[in-house]
């Protein structure tokens, strides 16, 4: 397959790497041309040679000339921009922005299959790229019932799964709560808790697992996170009226005439979801290449492993959906 690859930072970067690993011709384009100059440096060395190799262009439109495949590997912000510049461009597009509703409504019309593959890390940029950044991560492919062509998604979900990822089919709607959930409010949470090593050199000197574990995150770029959080803004708002809520009635627990017994029983119901995730996965399962029967498994939170030349669809549900039609 010819990929187009727009952006390469971790992401982008990874991806360009890891596709041209599988043997996929790959043209990539970055607006930083330290990046480009990277990315052109790496692709020439041995070693890289043996394991795949990539080109590095100079324009949007020289990198999705013939491609069958974009991939928007750019801020949310960024968006608009490289679109216009593919103005006639009759291939396939996708993306890994970590929120799908805006990106959706700004490729209305196009060929477009929303994607988020869930692989970041606190480093950015194409030096914190890695091949196998895909292996065993959970890659969302967007599914609107009355808007994508399955034939596409079914072509993005075989490219995804050969890289090694699980495919997770949900709508751009489901998808934004969800993210908003469990990486969004996160990062805004990492973030307050890093505040308190503002003029606190003791902090600084205790802080040990907890705190490092709580705060990871709080170290990527910030413009990356204002990006995912401000163009989610309204499932993260949700989302932190919530844990906020949550906050509070610890902060009521603490003032009860025992506070040990009451946050004791106030901890227990997550401290009991916690020691039970991540999911164990049951027995492998097949799905039919049918809109409601993935938007099925996406919503019981299992995932695509394999797309068959027969047609049907490998795929794994949790242990505890296993009956679950």
């Amino acid at each position: 397959m010819n990929v187009a690859v727009i952006g390469m930072g971790l992401i982008g970067g990874s991806l360009l790497r890891s596709l041209a690993a599988h043997g996929h011709r790959v043209a990539g384009y970055d607006l930083d041309p330290r990046t480009r100059e990277a990315a052109r440096a790496l692709a020439k060395t041995r070693s890289i040679a043996v394991k795949g190799h990539w080109q590095v262009v100079e324009s949007i439109p020289e990198a999705v000339a013939g491609a069958d495949l974009v991939v928007l590997a750019v801020p949310l912000p960024a968006i608009p921009g490289v679109l216009a510049q593919l103005a006639g461009h009759p291939g396939l597009i996708t993306d890994v922005t970590s929120v799908q509703g805006p990106v959706r409504e700004l490729l209305a019309g196009r060929r477009f299959v929303g994607g988020h593959p869930m692989a970041g890390k606190e480093s950015s940029g194409f030096l914190a790229a890695d091949p196998d950044l895909f292996d065993g991560c959970a890659w969302v492919l967007c599914l609107e019932p009355d808007g994508t062509d399955l034939s596409d998604w079914l072509s993005l979900a075989r490219l995804c799964t050969e890289l090694g990822a699980r495919v997770v089919p949900v709508t751009a709607a489901e998808h934004d709560r969800a993210v908003a959930e469990i990486s969004h409010v996160p990062h805004l949470l990492a973030a307050a808790l890093s505040a308190v090593l503002a003029g606190n050199p003791l902090a600084g000197t205790l802080a040990a697992g907890s705190f490092r574990d709580g705060t990871r995150v709080a170290g990527t770029r910030p413009e990356l996170i204002a990006a995912m959080c401000g163009g989610n803004a309204s499932a993260v708002r949700q989302v932190l009226a919530g844990v906020i809520s949550d906050l509070e009635r610890y902060r009521r627990e603490l003032a009860a005439d025992d506070p040990i017994a009451a946050l004791t029983e106030r901890l227990r119901a997550p401290s009991d979801l916690r020691r039970a995730w991540p999911p164990q996965p049951g027995a492998a399962v097949e799905v039919a290449a049918e809109p409601q029967a993935l938007l099925a498994l996406g919503r019981a939170g299992g995932w695509v492993t394999a797309v068959r030349d027969d047609g049907k669809l490998a795929a794994m549900r949790p242990g505890t959906d296993l009956n679950d039609s």
